[in-house]
C-alpha cells in the first residue's frame, strides 16, 4: 500500500510540474456552455450511446478535474463519441473557462458533507474499497479527493460510476475506454459485479455534485 501511495503522490507531483493552466473565467464559461447544457443541464438525462447511463453531475465538480477530463477526450485517451466531438472543438481557454463555470455553478446548492459518511459500507463493499485503496485518493466521504485533479464521487449517478470504472478496464474499443495508469491498475482486478457494488455505494452517499437545470429546461 505504501508503494501505491508513493506512486500516486509522485504522479500528482508530476502533474503540478505541467505547464500552468489558462486563467479561468467562470463568466466566460457560462457563455460557452450552450453545447453542454443539452445533456448536463437536464436532471436525470440519460445517454444512449455508446452505453446507457445517466450523464454525470458536473456542477460543483473540481475545475482541475473537469479540465483534465475534457483534455483527455480531446486527445483520445478518454473515448466517447459525443464528448470527443465537443472536446476537439475547444481551445485551452475554452476548457479552462468551462471548468471554472461548472465548479462554481453548484456551490450555492452544495450541502456541507461530513468528512466521514454516516452510512458505512457493508463488509463486502468495505473490503472492495480497501482492495482498490479508493479512500486514499478520493477521501473517506468520496467528496474530498487529495488533489483537485481527482474527481469528487460522492452522490454521483451510480450507473455512470459503474460505466466509468468499467471503461478503465476496456481496451481496443473505438467508442469506449479510458487510459489512465492509476485508475487502470485500480479497476483491473475487479469483476463486473464488484464494480457495480462499489458504484452503488458511492452513488448513495451525500455529495457536493448536482445537475443545475438551465432556464430553458426548467
Amino acid at each position: 500500500m505504501n508503494k501505491l501511495i508513493s506512486t500516486v503522490l509522485a504522479l500528482t507531483s508530476m502533474a503540478c510540474l505541467a505547464p500552468a493552466a489558462q486563467a479561468q473565467s467562470a463568466s466566460a464559461g457560462e457563455k460557452k456552455a450552450a453545447m453542454c447544457i443539452g445533456c448536463h443541464g437536464i436532471p436525470g438525462y440519460q445517454a444512449s450511446f455508446p452505453e446507457i447511463y445517466k450523464v454525470p453531475k458536473i456542477a460543483g465538480q473540481n475545475a482541475k478535474y473537469i479540465a483534465s477530463a475534457l483534455t483527455a477526450y480531446g486527445k483520445g485517451t478518454r473515448k466517447h463519441p459525443t464528448m470527443t466531438g465537443i472536446a476537439v472543438s475547444l481551445s485551452e481557454q475554452d476548457i479552462a473557462d468551462l471548468a471554472a463555470y461548472y465548479e462554481q455553478l453548484g456551490k450555492k446548492e452544495a450541502q456541507q458533507v461530513a468528512r466521514k459518511p454516516a452510512q458505512a459500507p457493508s463488509a463486502q463493499v468495505a473490503a472492495l474499497l480497501q482492495k482498490g485503496n479508493c479512500l486514499a485518493c478520493h477521501g473517506e466521504n468520496f467528496s474530498q479527493p487529495i488533489d483537485p485533479s481527482y474527481p469528487k464521487l460522492g452522490g454521483q449517478h451510480a450507473d455512470y460510476l459503474y460505466a466509468a470504472l468499467k471503461a478503465y478496464q476496456t481496451q481496443g474499443n473505438p467508442h469506449v475506454g479510458r487510459a489512465d495508469p492509476i485508475m487502470g491498475g485500480m479497476a483491473k482486478p475487479f469483476s463486473i459485479s464488484e464494480l457495480k457494488l462499489m458504484a452503488r455505494y458511492i452513488g448513495s452517499l451525500p455529495g457536493e455534485l448536482s445537475t443545475i437545470p438551465q432556464p430553458r429546461f426548467k
